[in-house]
């Protein structure tokens, strides 16, 4: 596995953040495969209800579909078991361990990313060390049903304070994707806009190309 850094995350960024609730009868491992076909390139395996044995198992499931799609693959907090599965990094809630922790359990062996949601978070987790921020939630969203809305304006000021990437998170589809980007954000992490579809591949590919199009029109490197 590479070093982490900010420049591992590929551009534009479509990660897609899983949600077994929108499961539709399929695996999550084949919804995944799906999803990287259609153009996904970073997967955070998010399932906070399932105990470690249950949640190591999966990520190793999933481990191996996004080594196959040169995906990187995140887990969400759980430090352990992204060491278990050579996962590529962690992405950190705001009620998770302090940056600095991850970094001593860690070393360099895994990318960190961190959720805020205030531009006084953006600002902490880049003075942390943390190599990436996942904003949100900027439009409303089917996945968090009644949660306060940032709007594009928390993207445009995260952009002007920090260095480090970020990606928004919260309601983004393909219709909306463009003003997001605009915003300086370095992609986007979803989960019912692929999840919640009948095709998550078709879906993803219907994101990403909205995305591509978005970073070429913003004189961004896009692939």
């Amino acid at each position: 596995m590479s070093m982490p850094g900010p420049s591992l995350l590929p551009s534009p960024t479509l990660c897609l953040v899983t949600d077994r609730r929108f499961s539709q009868g399929t695996s999550l491992p084949i919804q995944v495969e799906a999803a990287l076909a259609g153009g996904v390139n970073v997967v955070q395996l998010r399932e906070k209800d399932l105990a470690a044995g249950e949640l190591l198992a999966l990520a190793e499931a999933i481990r191996d579909v996004t080594s196959k799609a040169h995906a990187l693959f995140l887990l969400n907090d759980r430090v352990d078991v992204a060491l278990a599965v050579a996962a590529d990094g962690v992405e950190l809630g705001e009620e998770a361990m302090p940056v600095q922790a991850v970094r001593r359990i860690a070393g360099r062996r895994l990318l960190i990313g961190r959720s805020v949601h205030s531009l006084d978070g953006a600002r902490e987790a880049e003075a942390q060390g943390a190599d990436f921020l996942v904003v949100g939630t900027i439009f409303p969203t089917g996945s968090k049903p009644g949660a306060t809305t940032a709007g594009l304006e928390l993207l445009a000021r995260v952009h002007s304070a920090v260095r480090i990437p970020f990606l928004a998170i919260g309601g983004i589809n393909a219709a909306n994707v463009a003003h997001v980007m605009a915003q300086g954000a370095a992609g986007v992490a979803v989960i019912s806009a692929i999840l919640a579809s009948k095709d998550p591949r078709q879906a993803a590919r219907e994101l990403k190309e909205a995305m591509v199009a978005a970073a070429l029109r913003e004189g961004l490197p896009a692939r």
